[in-house]
């Protein structure tokens, strides 16, 4: 079977993307990284995937008149380079409806929090005075909604007396460092359906939780 053939669309540091990179290195993993892009110059993410030896390119949307011309000039980038799958990777632009349709279920994010909890932004603050007892993080498919979508994995992170959003966000980041090459990986594989707006893993009997159970 051939590998997945990925996008990874980046706004910073790149620590998500790098971890789909050590990943996709192993030549028995179902996907590679192809192409990676960011809407920010110089972004620190761009440096891990050019020592990595990967395509990458920025377009910066502060140079484009709106979201359809930057989205149109995205989309030829993404479409020159064979890709299958889209990984937003702390891609900090919110994509159109029409973007969003044009890649639906090809188009994945990771996002902070235990979904359909706190979605948007300041995620660890927010569950903080909340009080929440775990946090975590959530691999889904996009939609039209911000941070909504069809969940295919998932991580729980306990929350400790006296932590802070920086000791929060830290082991967050741990778990999301494992989630997403998990999902990446079951896509690869093919294991991955939806039904409606819910996601069935083919052969787990469970939920996937990348926090007790690697891989079902």
């Amino acid at each position: 079977m051939a590998r997945l053939k990925v996008a990874v669309l980046i706004s910073g540091r790149g620590t998500n993307l790098q971890s789909l990179i050590d990943h996709c290195a192993d030549p028995k993993f179902p996907a590679e990284v192809v192409l990676v892009l960011s809407n920010r110059p110089g972004s620190a993410g761009l440096a891990r995937a050019e020592q990595a030896g990967l395509a990458t390119g920025t377009l910066d949307h502060k140079l484009f008149k709106g979201r359809a011309d930057f989205e149109q000039a995205l989309d030829g980038l993404i479409r020159a380079h064979g890709v299958d799958l889209i990984c937003l990777a702390g891609f900090m632009r919110v994509l159109t409806a029409d973007f969003v349709e044009r890649w639906r279920d090809r188009l994945i994010n990771i996002h902070p929090s235990l979904l359909p909890a706190f979605p948007g932004l300041d995620t660890h603050a927010r569950a903080l005075a909340t009080g929440v007892r775990f946090a975590g993080c959530t691999v889904h498919y996009v939609r039209a909604d911000i941070d909504a979508g069809p969940i295919i994995v998932q991580a729980a992170v306990p929350v400790h007396t006296g932590d802070t959003e920086e000791t929060l966000a830290a082991r967050v980041l741990a778990a999301e460092h494992r989630c997403y090459p998990l999902a990446l990986r079951l896509i690869g594989e093919g294991r991955v359906r939806i039904e409606g707006e819910r996601t069935v893993i083919d052969g787990a009997a469970a939920p996937v939780d990348a926090t007790t159970n690697p891989l079902p």
